[in-house]
């Protein structure tokens, strides 16, 4: 796959992958806005993000071979044991797209998130 072009909403990003990887962010992307309804969704870092209380929330990314995952550090330690068999960075996570797409687990991370974002943030 080529280069991802810089997109100006979400849906546009999107339609630059191939159309299984399409159907998996969008996928990805209804679980988001479905788990967190208050959520701002646009575009930040080159990828779709999602906030809440103007704070970031969620960022997902496609790649060649893989969805990226960016719930921030604690995110990802509160979910480390079930993150723990997939690739890792500080923040963030790669679900292979030749394995299932762990869908439950990405949505308790978003609900985690929201709770965070309105306790540290909220009015």
């Amino acid at each position: 796959m080529e280069t991802v072009k810089h997109a100006l909403n979400v849906e546009e990003y999107i339609l630059q992958f191939p159309s299984e990887t399409q159907n998996i962010l969008h996928e990805l992307r209804q679980l988001i806005k479905s788990a967190a309804p208050e959520a701002v969704e646009s575009i930040s870092y080159g990828m779709p993000a999602y906030k809440t209380f103007k704070k970031p929330l969620v960022y997902f990314a496609g790649y060649e071979k893989h969805i990226g995952l960016y719930a921030t550090p604690s995110g990802h330690s509160e979910f480390a044991e079930e993150l723990s068999k997939y690739k890792q960075g500080k923040g963030s996570v790669q679900f292979p797209l030749d394995q299932p797409i762990p869908f439950d687990l990405i949505r308790r991370i978003v609900e985690f998130r929201v709770k965070e974002n309105l306790e540290k943030h909220g009015r």
